[in-house]
């Protein structure tokens, strides 16, 4: 019975000091503006921490559309702006995003788009509380954080990267900035 008691709260133990790293990570994460609850998904714009990208999302103009949510990537201080798409994507569900520059218009074939895609990759968004889920639809309120897996390491691999073009590699991580109007 003692054995049962000591190992059970060796497991309380051992789960505390992870909900305690857990808890130390997101309070370590910036704070998002307040506010994004009351902004719906398809105005939110989001920073990274270094305050070289602005993610902005923007309504789709067509009900047909086969994505979930649009969105631009501003590289700052620079002229470069990236399209950015999210589909979703089944077995498992997921958010998939695809973030693009200077694509082709029209008819493209599979070899323009792979010139033109930056980044492709799972698409996140968290609460206030940390709780990560799939990004919201555009007509749902806005995540407080956006989660993008590898786009930093895949920006610096890039034809954006460079002389005169984007030099900081931005954080996967992007926080709300504010509700555009």
């Amino acid at each position: 019975m003692s054995l049962a008691i000591s190992t059970g709260r060796m497991m309380l133990h051992r789960a505390a000091g992870k909900v305690g790293a857990s808890l130390a990570f997101l309070l370590s994460l910036p704070m998002a503006a307040v506010g994004a609850p009351d902004c719906k998904q398809a105005s939110a714009v989001y920073a990274d921490r270094d305050g070289a990208y602005e993610l902005r999302f923007k309504p789709i103009a067509s009900e047909a559309a086969s994505a979930s949510n649009f969105f631009t990537l501003k590289v700052l201080k620079t002229s470069l702006e990236l399209d950015g798409y999210v589909m979703p994507s089944e077995d498992p569900a997921r958010a998939a995003g695809i973030l693009m520059f200077q694509c082709p218009d029209g008819d493209a074939t599979g070899a323009d788009l792979d010139a033109c895609t930056i980044w492709q990759g799972p698409v996140y968004g968290a609460d206030a509380t940390g709780k990560i889920d799939n990004l919201p639809p555009e007509t749902a309120a806005a995540a407080d954080t956006i989660l993008l897996p590898g786009l930093g390491p895949a920006i610096r691999q890039s034809k954006i990267w460079g002389k005169d073009k984007a030099t900081v590699a931005p954080w996967d991580l992007l926080t709300f900035k504010e509700c555009a109007k």
